[in-house]
């Protein structure tokens, strides 16, 4: 490996200055830093875990479809991630002009703000949507706006803004788009595929150039503490106040953000978001879309990475269920050196996954299923949209040809103190026939595979009851019914 040219500042535009910061804590978000350090205060704090939204920036980023912008959340962002990045904040919208940009005006014109603290983070959520579709549906507005919640205006009068904002006219000054090739441009020189490092000892950061230095620098210092989307490891700090240093960042690394597809398999790198992998795994394996939309809201999917699902071997984590309901296997890698295992045996024990020191999750690879298989995913929780499971079932099936189950694999998370197959309840079906009579007698079986605890989501009893009703639901499902059990408003519209 050629030696790596290493540099100590991160560097980014902000709005439309360029910053260069040679000392960055590895615990310093983007919120604290845009109020106190450059007086931007329309970025607020509400929930300081990326619930509410009212912290919403979008960041420029350079992928391999050219310039991109993305909601996050500002307070569990940290500055170690902004490196070659565009930050813009809602001060920005309306640049040298007088007059309001039309997101903020149309928030204006149909009562969309009372007391106005959400508020900045709701236009930047609608300023990115309307980046990406300037008449957007009831759905996609929906879905744009779950990370962002109001407590006293009310969403229609939002929504009403939300379709308004065209009807204002070409903005000839909006600042993203007159800067977009600029933008662009000063990304490109900012790439000088060097690593960064700041701090020595317990303070130090590093953003490494990219896949092959990662490796070097996590077998070097195993200990380190890796961020790739932050969307749990802010938490840490911002909630627990735990010490993240030192830390790694490894968002947006080039060699861990493709996505490709040989042989009926889909290799996704660990630092692919959920929103870069929806495209493709919605349109290969349609029942992964629906799992998508509900995982977190739209600024957690823009900055959250599969990967970094897998890696943190939550028991309630929402991908890997299915991706071992799926059969998906993981590659691991430690310096050069790379192992593959099934992803059912990554998950050792609440906390402990089978990972060697300095060895780090490089890709995860998912087949698709084939055709005449039956492949489900079902996520309960208290509420439909940006809530953490309380349950989550994943079933893959395959039928003989004559009705009886030739293969089946069901998967939860939630129930255990790892996402674990139901390999009692699998065997009790596999080469019976699949029928009412058949799934009913399984269902008995779930008391040797799982002993779910209780806690502020759901009760023991509770979950033990939901996850017997997802393989009843399943089954009907897969016997000709084509109603849903379960439907969003657009779905019901």
């Amino acid at each position: 490996m050629a030696k790596v040219n290493i540099r100590n500042e991160i560097r980014f535009i902000l709005n439309g200055r360029d910053v260069a910061l040679s000392s960055v804590a590895p615990d310093a978000t983007l919120l604290d830093w845009l109020r106190l350090d450059r007086s931007l205060r329309g970025t607020k704090e509400g929930c300081a875990e990326g619930d509410c939204g009212a912290c919403t920036v979008l960041i420029g980023r350079l992928s391999a479809t050219g310039l991109v912008y993305e909601s996050v959340n500002a307070c569990i962002r940290f500055l170690g991630s902004l490196d070659g990045t565009h930050v813009v904040t809602v001060e920005h919208l309306r640049g040298e002009a007088a007059q309001l940009h039309p997101v903020q005006q149309a928030m204006v014109d149909f009562h969309g703000s009372q007391c106005g603290f959400c508020t900045p983070g709701f236009v930047m959520s609608l300023y990115g949507l309307w980046m990406k579709s300037p008449d957007p549906s009831d759905a996609a507005i929906e879905k744009a706006l779950q990370g962002n919640l109001c407590r006293c205006t009310g969403y229609e009068a939002i929504m009403r803004a939300a379709h308004a904002i065209s009807s204002y006219g070409k903005v000839a000054k909006d600042p993203l788009a007159a800067e977009r090739r600029e933008v662009a441009t000063r990304l490109q020189a900012l790439r000088d595929g060097a690593r960064v490092e700041i701090g020595a000892g317990g303070t130090r950061l590093v953003v490494p150039a990219d896949a092959d230095d990662f490796a070097t620098v996590f077998e070097k210092q195993p200990t380190a503490t890796v961020v790739a989307g932050a969307t749990d490891v802010g938490l840490w700090v911002t909630k627990q106040m735990r010490d993240i240093s030192p830390a790694i960042f490894i968002g947006n690394l080039p060699g861990l953000c493709t996505i490709t597809e040989d042989n009926g398999v889909i290799s996704i790198g660990a630092g692919v978001t959920y929103t870069e992998a929806f495209s493709t795994l919605s349109k290969r394996i349609p029942a992964l879309g629906p799992l998508f939309d509900r995982i977190g809201g739209e600024q957690v999917r823009n900055m959250g990475t599969i990967g970094g699902n897998v890696a943190n071997g939550s028991p309630i984590g929402d991908t890997p269920p299915p991706f071992i309901a799926l059969g998906a296997r993981l590659t691991l890698r430690r310096g050069k050196t790379r192992r593959m295992i099934p992803l059912q045996d990554f998950f050792i024990a609440y906390g402990k996954q089978d990972r060697q020191p300095g060895e780090f999750v490089e890709a995860v690879h998912v087949p698709v299923p084939a055709k005449g298989t039956k492949f489900a995913v079902y996520k309960v929780t208290k509420r439909r949209d940006e809530d953490i499971t309380a349950t989550l079932g994943a079933f893959y099936l395959a039928l003989a040809n004559d009705g009886t189950v030739a293969d089946i694999r069901i998967a939860y998370g939630g129930m255990a103190a790892t996402p674990k197959r139901a390999s009692s309840v699998e065997k009790a079906l596999l080469g019976k026939a699949w029928n009412e009579v058949t799934v009913e007698a399984a269902t008995a079986c779930y008391a040797s595979d799982f002993t779910p605890l209780t806690d502020m989501r759901a009760t023991a009893e509770y979950r033990a009851l939901a996850a017997k009703n997802l393989l009843l639901r399943f089954y009907v499902e897969t016997t000709g019914t084509k109603a849903p059990f379960q439907v969003s408003r657009s779905e019901a519209a």
